[in-house]
């Protein structure tokens, strides 16, 4: 037996382990590579407009039942705190609907003047708020 004759013999034995491997993995490999090669899908940023909209009118109807409490000057640190998560929930909704908006201060917070604008305009590109959006206090402020 020749060197020739031997590797026809492997050739001969190793041929259908091959072609099982082959039927096996290589589909595998072609959809692992395809995968990769698919551009990524995009995906939304943020949370659901609905659910922004939701928390929007909640912290909004909380703002009020607070600034017409009697004690307004017990919870006026609940106040500015309900305040500054009207203003992060209006810029993520603006961001969603793509409504300009002005990016909050060195503090992190917009000022009652600008709140008020973006609510306003929220309101305007459709968001369901609260028939008073602006001036939602005794007092005519934000």
């Amino acid at each position: 037996m020749t060197l020739l004759d031997a590797g026809r013999l492997v050739l001969i034995l190793a041929a259908p382990a091959v072609v099982a491997a082959g039927c096996r993995y290589v589909p595998r490999w072609c959809a692992a590579a395809a995968e990769r090669l698919r551009p990524p899908v995009p995906q939304p940023w943020g949370p659901p407009i609905e659910r922004l909209a939701a928390d929007l009118r909640r912290l909004l109807r909380l703002h009020g039942e607070l600034a017409a409490s009697a004690h307004v000057s017990l919870c006026a640190h609940r106040l500015w705190a309900v305040e500054a998560a009207i203003g992060a929930r209006a810029v993520e909704a603006a961001t969603a609907l793509g409504v300009p908006h002005p990016h909050p201060g060195a503090v992190g917070t917009l000022t009652r003047t600008e709140l008020s604008a973006l609510l306003t305009a929220l309101a305007a590109a459709g968001l369901v708020l609260p028939a008073r959006v602006s001036g939602f206090t005794t007092d005519g402020r934000l």
